[in-house]
């Protein structure tokens, strides 16, 4: 370890990181050519030809080019996983209590709880009815 410098290590860290973070960049473009619904197999298969015959060019024209639009294809995926997610929970919420009634026993413990954090009803009063709704 004398004979290796400190400055070394560093450069070799260095090196690691932007080689790592060079195919990071590689995947994340591929993986956008082909979630890419507005390009033909035609474009697709000459924008990969492109990024893998000459990958340093490729990736940054493509990112020069196309960049805005990959960045709006992440947010409308991002988008609709959440609103995946949010559907999911809504059902999964509603489909407790069989007939139909879970969803109405959600939405007043909602409207209680409501009423308990403005200080419309005391806690007293909130135990009361969650008591008798869930009964």
């Amino acid at each position: 370890m004398d004979d290796y410098p400190l400055l070394n290590l560093f450069l070799t860290m260095m090196y690691i990181f932007l080689w790592v973070l060079w195919f990071f960049l590689l995947f994340k473009v591929i993986t956008d050519i082909f979630r890419d619904h507005s390009l033909n197999g035609w474009a697709k298969a000459a924008w990969l030809i492109f990024v893998i015959v000459l990958p340093y060019i490729g990736v940054l024209v493509y990112l020069i080019v196309r960049g805005r639009s990959m960045g709006q294809r992440d947010v409308k995926q991002a988008k609709d996983q959440e609103a995946a997610f949010r559907k999911y929970v809504q059902e999964a919420a509603g489909s407790e209590g069989g007939s139909g009634t879970g969803n109405s026993h959600v939405a007043e413990l909602a409207k209680l709880a409501d009423l308990k954090d403005n200080g419309h009803i005391d806690q007293q009063e909130y135990e009361k009815a969650k008591a008798k709704l869930l009964a």
